[in-house]
């Protein structure tokens, strides 16, 4: 089946990818190395291109906290220091793995046998994951993902997979939990058929189904889940409620990191100007250790990111538009420069063009993709 009516023909042809890193054993392909290569790509963009002066404007001299992985955290960080800024990169979450990585390695030698519809992939952390499942088995992902159909929850998400040779059918236009499981219910009926995995039994994180109950849902077969440990159940549901058999499958943890002491001290003094958030978990874990300031303007990668953000009294001044570095140093370019326009017309009460102070106004909801 050709994937080609499935993607959204709005993107336009995707942009050319800079070589990536060498493949190592059994062709493994770093996925968060694949994403950086990815954000590079999405760097310049329709919508994306800053002017550099209004960029330098907003955040030269500023202090900007990234509380994300170095890794993770590079391209943004580069574009924030190459406009004046000083940006503190530190995480507040990182990655771990799953003690028992039988559940991994038994779904991905199923996903050999065919015996799944889909694969459903919501984060590049899950794709390292089966990367390494794949090393522990001497198999190639690129191999085993030719028995099932691939949807990625974004482009960032998507052009990983597309690095370690997974081809990605169903991407969706709004880039989150959500936007995914809007877009398989829009598959049209010859999209939506069954394969052996109607045959399959299958469990996981969310109880178990018996094949029986599998070929009954309307035919549309089993469904991969590879998430990590504080996935929402939003795919697993949304799923079920379409007539597919979710198999979800722990692949990673998210714990806790300790911010830097340079980070907690920056933050206390009020030397810290704003603060990009870019999941739920980060936004939960900057209001533990560091404690809401008013004075700190917010930048979320995406609504879900945001409603956290809000939930833990954090300030959210903005969302990007788009899950990628541009769109995120777009957002805050934006957040800051509303907060120097404020300062400068504080001066002028009688104005009546003065805008709002930067926070008082809601931000228009915008999708999220992929997390950290």
């Amino acid at each position: 089946m050709s994937p080609g009516p499935l993607r959204d023909p709005s993107r336009g042809p995707a942009p050319v990818v800079p070589p990536l890193p060498a493949r190592g054993a059994a062709g493994a392909v770093n996925a968060v190395d694949a994403a950086k290569t990815v954000d590079a790509v999405d760097a310049v963009g329709p919508g994306d291109d800053l002017d550099a002066a209004r960029r330098a404007d907003a955040l030269a001299g500023r202090t900007v906290l990234v509380p994300r992985a170095p890794e993770r955290a590079a391209g943004l960080a580069a574009t924030l220091r190459g406009a004046g800024a000083h940006v503190l990169v530190s995480p507040a979450i990182e990655r771990a793995p799953v003690e028992d990585t039988a559940p991994v390695d038994g779904a991905l030698a199923r996903l050999l046998h065919g015996d799944f519809a889909w694969v459903v992939v919501t984060s590049v952390n899950a794709i390292d994951e089966l990367l390494a499942s794949a090393a522990r088995q001497g198999v190639d992902l690129g191999d085993a993902a030719r028995r099932a159909r691939w949807a990625a929850v974004g482009p960032a998400t998507r052009r990983a997979l597309e690095a370690v040779g997974v081809t990605v059918e169903l991407e969706p236009d709004e880039n989150s939990a959500r936007g995914l499981v809007a877009a398989f219910a829009a598959l049209p009926p010859s999209d939506q058929t069954s394969t052996s995995a109607d045959q399959a039994s299958t469990s996981g994180d969310h109880g178990s189904t018996s094949g029986n109950q599998a070929s009954t849902s309307r035919g549309r077969g089993v469904v991969l889940l590879p998430q990590g440990d504080l996935a929402a159940p939003t795919m697993h549901d949304g799923l079920h409620d379409l007539g597919y058999v979710p198999h979800v499958v722990t692949v990673y943890r998210t714990v806790t990191h300790t911010l830097a002491p340079d980070v907690v001290a920056a933050w206390r003094a009020g030397a810290v100007d704003a603060v990009v958030l870019t999941s739920g978990s980060v936004a939960r874990e900057v209001a533990r250790q560091l404690g809401p300031r008013d004075d700190v303007v917010g930048v979320a990668i995406g609504d879900p990111t945001a409603r956290a953000a809000r939930d833990v009294g954090l300030r959210l001044d903005a969302v990007a538009e788009r899950p990628t570095d541009a769109a995120l140093a777009a957002a805050l370019v934006g957040a800051l420069a509303a907060t120097r326009t404020t300062a400068g017309s504080a001066a002028l009460p009688d104005d009546p063009a003065a805008p709002p102070a930067a926070g008082t106004t809601g931000v228009d909801p915008t999708p999220e993709g992929d997390p950290s």
